[in-house]
């Protein structure tokens, strides 16, 4: 594999390194359940915004979100979930938002995705664990999705939410069923 082949797949190497950041020291499945929240609101912000590259901003945001939550007990689902829904409003109100379709949708995969990050913080290890792996699994597809069409996010952070969301339901099945 020649160097430019290997450059061409920095988001796929930034999503694993992120996702075994993630999954390490986890010990149970409601802490990784920001992740979640934060799947859905980078592409709702890209699509509200009419930017996809602000997909990669919004991971900014979240990243420091979930870390707060993972190192130091913060609340990051709620204020994911708020910050969701003032950015699906204020998508509403902006004119022109292209195609139709995409706040909509958008907004209706992070009610999805919120409500399951919500549930998975309030229920047990097992419960948690499965709940937080399935969601990460299913924004995975969504994630092929948009690559495959390239559309609400560019291409570079589809791939890289997709490996990271991947790697940390793997990764947290396997705490979730040897714990």
């Amino acid at each position: 594999m020649t160097v430019d082949k290997l450059l061409r797949r920095w988001p796929a190497a930034l999503g694993v390194l992120v996702a075994v950041g993630t999954v390490l020291g986890v010990e149970h499945g409601g802490q990784i359940a920001p992740v979640v929240a934060a799947s859905g609101f980078v592409y709702l912000a890209a699509v509200a915004i009419g930017r996809p590259g602000a997909a990669w901003a919004a991971f900014g945001v979240t990243f420091v979100l979930v870390g707060l939550s993972l190192r130091a007990g913060f609340d990051a689902v709620l204020w994911i979930c708020v910050a969701a829904a003032v950015l699906a409003v204020l998508g509403a109100l902006r004119a022109g938002v292209r195609p139709v379709w995409s706040l909509p949708l958008q907004s209706a995969a992070m009610l999805v995705l919120g409500a399951a990050a919500l549930l998975a913080v309030r229920a047990d290890h097992l419960a948690a664990g499965v709940i937080v792996s399935v969601a990460l699994f299913a924004h995975a597809a969504w994630d092929v999705w948009h690559h495959r069409t390239e559309r609400v996010v560019t291409r570079s952070f589809a791939e890289f939410c997709g490996v990271l969301d991947v790697l940390v339901g793997v990764g947290l099945l396997v705490v979730t069923l040897t714990r």
